[in-house]
C-alpha cells in the first residue's frame, strides 16, 4: 500500500503541481480580500473562475486570455496581403514621384522668370545709348586709306573702342554704318542691318566734277548725261541719306579769308548764281548736303558725331511712340495718382488748371481751394447772369504768394471759363 501510494504521488505532473501553486496563491489571495471586505464591512463578493491549465498557459505565453476569463478579447492585428503591400509600395512611390515633379516644375519657372528678367534687364540696358554705339560698326572704303590724314580718323576710333572695318563699297571714298540685330538670330549669328547714313568725302577737285555734272543735269532738263552721279543717284534711289564732305587735300589749311566756295568758283569759272543753284538743287531735289571742311581733324568729328546721333536712333524712336509725346519731362509727368476712395482728385484738377498758360500753382490752388471740382465752378457759371459776369467770376480770388497777395485777375479768369464752356475744338484760348 505504501509503494502503491508513493507511485500515485509520482504520478502528478510538474505541470499539475505549478497549477496547484498558483490556486493555493489565489485562493490566499481571494480569502486575504475577503477578510478586508469584511473588515471594512462591505457585502462579500463570490470569487471568480479560476481559468484552466491551458488558458493559463497561453495567458502567460502573451496571448489573449478566452472568453471564459472575464474579459473582452483584444483585436487581431490583420496582416496584409503580398499584392496589398506591393499596391502600397507603388502608391508611395507615385506621390514621390508627383512631389518630384511638381518640385522640378517650381525650380523650372523660377528659373524661366529669372531668364525673363534677366532679358528684360539686358534689353534695357541695350537701349542706352551709350551700350547702342556698341552694336554699331564703322564701314570705311579702303580708298580713303590713300590719304594720309586718314590715320586720325583710325586712331579716334581706336581711341573710342569703337568697331570699324574696310570693305569695298559701290561709293568710293565712302563711309557707311551697320547695326547687329542680337534678338534677330540667323545661322547662329546676329542679323546685320545697314543703316541709310552714307558720307562721301570728295576732294576739291573731285567735287568740281560732280558740279560739272550736276550742271550738266540741271540744264539738261534732268537727264544724267555724265558717269559721275550715276552710282550716287542708284544710291539715292535706296532711301540714303548721303552727305559730301569736301576738303582740299593739297593744302594744309585754308586761309579763313578764303573760303571754299570762292575756291571752288575760281577752279571752275561759275558765277555766283551758278555755284548756289547746284548746291540748292542737291539739297532740295537729291537731299545731298554738302559740307566744306578744312583737315581731317574736321571729317573725324563730323564722323563721330553721326555714330554718336545713330546710336541714339533706337532710344529717340521709342521716346516719340509714348501716347503723349507732347508731355515734357518733370516730377509730374506721371499724373496724380487717384485712390478708389476718390482721394487724388483735387490733385488731378489743380493740375488741369495749371496746363493753362501763365497760371501758377498758386493761383490753381486758390481756384481749385473756392471751387473744389470743375462742377462746381460750372454750377457757378450757370447761376451767374451775363456773359461778362460769367468770365469774371475767378476774377476775385485771392492768391497767397511768399510775397504780397494778388488776385487772379479777368484774363485767367477768361481764359478758364472758355476752356470749360467752349465748344469749338480749335478755339484759341489766349
Amino acid at each position: 500500500m505504501a509503494a502503491l501510494r508513493r507511485a500515485a504521488t509520482w504520478e502528478i505532473s510538474e505541470s499539475e503541481d505549478s497549477d496547484l501553486d498558483l490556486k493555493s496563491e489565489l485562493n490566499r489571495d481571494g480569502s486575504c480580500q475577503k477578510e478586508t471586505t469584511h473588515s471594512r464591512g462591505e457585502p462579500e463578493e463570490k470569487p471568480t473562475n479560476l481559468p484552466s491549465s491551458a488558458a493559463t498557459s497561453d495567458w502567460r505565453a502573451g496571448l489573449p486570455a478566452p472568453e471564459a476569463a472575464g474579459g473582452s478579447p483584444s483585436p487581431a492585428r490583420k496582416r496584409r496581403s503580398r499584392e496589398e503591400m506591393e499596391a502600397a509600395r507603388l502608391s508611395a512611390k507615385k506621390r514621390k514621384e508627383e512631389r518630384e515633379r511638381q518640385r522640378a516644375a517650381r525650380a523650372r519657372e523660377k528659373e524661366e522668370r529669372k531668364r525673363e528678367q534677366q532679358r528684360r534687364r539686358e534689353a534695357a540696358e541695350s537701349l542706352r545709348p551709350e551700350n547702342r554705339i556698341k552694336s554699331l560698326t564703322v564701314c570705311i572704303e579702303p580708298a580713303l586709306l590713300q590719304h594720309a590724314g586718314s590715320d586720325i580718323l583710325l586712331d579716334r576710333l581706336a581711341m573710342l573702342e569703337w568697331r570699324f572695318t574696310f570693305e569695298s563699297q559701290r561709293l568710293s571714298r565712302s563711309i557707311t554704318w551697320t547695326r547687329d540685330l542680337p534678338q534677330q538670330v540667323e545661322d547662329g549669328r546676329a542679323r546685320v542691318e545697314q543703316e541709310d547714313q552714307v558720307v562721301l568725302v570728295f576732294t576739291l577737285d573731285e567735287f568740281v566734277d560732280v558740279v560739272i555734272s550736276v550742271k550738266e543735269m540741271v540744264d539738261g532738263d534732268g537727264q544724267e548725261t555724265g558717269t559721275v552721279l550715276s552710282p550716287l543717284l542708284e544710291c539715292l534711289n535706296r532711301n540714303k541719306v548721303v552727305t559730301m564732305l569736301v576738303t582740299d587735300f593739297e593744302s594744309h589749311h585754308w586761309m579763313k579769308e578764303y573760303f571754299p566756295e570762292q575756291m571752288l568758283r575760281t577752279k571752275l569759272g561759275m558765277k555766283d548764281q551758278d555755284v548756289e543753284e547746284v548746291l540748292v538743287y542737291l539739297q532740295l531735289y537729291q537731299n545731298i548736303s554738302v559740307v566744306f571742311l578744312e583737315s581731317w581733324q574736321d571729317i573725324t568729328a563730323h564722323v563721330c558725331a553721326v555714330t554718336k546721333a545713330l546710336s541714339k536712333r533706337p532710344f529717340n524712336l521709342l521716346t516719340e511712340r509714348t501716347e503723349l509725346p507732347f508731355c515734357v519731362d518733370g516730377s509730374w509727368a506721371g499724373g496724380a495718382r487717384v485712390g478708389r476712395d476718390g482721394s487724388g482728385l483735387r490733385d488731378v484738377w489743380v493740375r488741369q488748371i495749371q496746363q493753362l498758360n501763365r497760371v501758377s500753382p498758386a493761383v490753381a490752388a486758390a481756384v481749385a481751394q473756392a471751387f473744389p471740382s470743375p462742377r462746381i465752378l460750372l454750377q457757378a457759371y450757370q447761376n451767374s447772369g451775363s456773359e461778362a459776369e460769367k468770365k469774371r467770376v475767378l476774377a476775385g480770388l485771392w492768391v497767397k504768394t511768399e510775397g504780397k497777395g494778388r488776385r487772379v485777375g479777368p484774363d485767367i479768369s477768361g481764359r478758364m471759363y472758355r476752356s470749360l464752356t467752349a465748344e469749338n475744338p480749335q478755339l484759341v484760348l489766349d
